[in-house]
């Protein structure tokens, strides 16, 4: 049994050691489309995190039986060829979920705090040189009596609310499906959300419904003083629309996933004036050690699963 991790980049400083008890294993920390084919001949299993395995590669592996994706979506993989060359995928479900809810708060909270200023007031030496114990010349607010909107009420969705609600926030939810229900929370169109809710977070798939989701004119109606956050997908916010609306009006943005990652040189985010507004990180908020710990861990019970062992 030859297995080819592909990305191995992708999981840091991780333990891989699971793998080895499987079979042979080739480790390679980054695969340029260039390299793909040959990296994957007469192996038995490929792990991609994000390296796309079209179906002209999978003719190439006639050794080829099983295909693990080291995430939840499996879009970089040709599944109809899969299933036409008896190629089992398979895919990880729900392990950065509590990863992913931690770091929507990490952003609300560096926001909010307004923290890229306070640190750099007491780290340059204004602090010491003040008259007084304190400052306050950046307001900031409770989230308590505040209103939340989530868009996408799945279960990173409902995690973020249900943890907001022990904050005292009064939670609203967008369906992007149409096909989510919560008695739970108070259910609202789009439109009504953005412009009522003090905070905004996205927890949806990129698709058909989402592209583009957020746009100038929709981001323009949210209130003064808002703060939208993206934790779902690049693409349900359009991004040039989000670098103008940041200069133009008091609403502050927190990005963690971009349409383009990594992101573009010269991207406009990056020459915005008021800084202090937005917060971006690089897709990170799926990589806690203890999200990628398990991640590892389900894929390696994946080919166990298809080795029936």
């Amino acid at each position: 049994m030859k297995i080819v991790l592909l990305d191995a980049l992708t999981f840091g400083e991780s333990d891989l050691s699971g793998f080895e008890s499987l079979g042979e294993v080739e480790v390679f920390q980054t695969t340029s489309p260039a390299q793909v084919q040959e990296r994957i001949t007469n192996c038995d299993v490929i792990v991609t995190n994000k390296v796309k395995i079209t179906d002209e590669l999978m003719a190439c592996g006639n050794t080829l039986k099983l295909i693990c994706v080291a995430a939840t979506g499996m879009n970089n993989v040709d599944l109809e060829a899969a299933k036409k060359r008896d190629i089992t995928v398979k895919n990880v479900v729900g392990y950065s979920t509590d990863s992913v809810i931690q770091h929507t708060f990490t952003i609300l909270f560096y926001l909010i705090g307004h923290s890229r200023y306070y640190d750099a007031y007491v780290k340059e030496g204004t602090y010491s040189r003040n008259e007084i114990f304190t400052d306050i010349s950046k307001p900031f607010f409770e989230i308590k009596g505040k209103k939340w909107g989530i868009i996408g009420l799945g279960s990173i969705g409902k995690g973020v609310a249900n943890i907001a609600k022990t904050f005292g926030a009064e939670l609203f939810y967008y369906s992007t499906s149409g096909r989510n229900r919560s008695d739970d929370y108070q259910r609202m169109n789009l439109d009504e959300l953005l412009k009522s809710c003090d905070i905004i977070s996205v927890h949806a798939p990129l698709n058909e419904q989402t592209n583009n989701l957020l746009d100038y004119e929709q981001l323009l109606t949210c209130k003064e003083g808002a703060v939208v956050l993206n934790l779902g997908r690049g693409g349900i916010i359009n991004e040039e629309a989000v670098a103008r609306i940041v200069d133009e009006k008091n609403i502050y943005f927190g990005l963690d996933v971009l349409a383009q990652e990594p992101m573009r040189e010269n991207h406009p985010l990056l020459s915005v004036k008021n800084q202090e507004n937005i917060y971006i990180t690089p897709h990170i908020a799926w990589a806690s050690v203890e999200a990628r710990a398990t991640l590892i861990a389900r894929v390696v019970r994946n080919i166990q699963e298809h080795l029936g062992i």
